[in-house]
């Protein structure tokens, strides 16, 4: 089955990812939208056949817990999002984040370090640095 998550179940295992296990009632009552009872439940069944839960049976409830982390998750949808929108390019991607965010100046430090960092293990000197 696809790794791949719709927004609908984005926002189911938001809330999985939240509060670290829930029942189909606790995720219904943690959604935006005010979705029926069964349609969570069959969400919740649909990321269990994709391998993204699990659940445990808690009295006449069942339990879902999340098996897909947060980090696996964005990297998925960054990936798509660069490959769909961005042609594949994560210079792109990345300038489009950071001129529509109002970073504070730690942020960019951070960043700044990470494409250091990157920059660093290409070998290659900086331009304007000599060879």
């Amino acid at each position: 089955m696809s790794r791949t998550l719709t927004t609908r179940e984005m926002d189911i295992m938001a809330v999985l990812w939240d509060q670290g296990s829930a029942t189909v009632a606790e995720v219904r009552e943690r959604l935006d939208d005010d979705l029926a009872y069964n349609t969570v439940l069959t969400m919740l069944r649909i990321l269990e056949a994709k391998g993204m839960v699990n659940h445990v049976k808690e009295g006449r409830a069942h339990r879902y817990q999340p098996l897909l982390g947060r980090v696996e998750a964005g990297r998925s949808v960054l990936g798509r999002l660069k490959d769909k929108v961005f042609s594949g390019s994560a210079e792109l991607l990345m300038t489009q984040l950071v001129s529509d965010e109002q970073l504070s100046p730690e942020a960019v430090r951070r960043l700044r370090e990470l494409l250091d960092q990157q920059l660093a293990a290409t070998g290659r000197p900086e331009e304007g640095e000599d060879e």
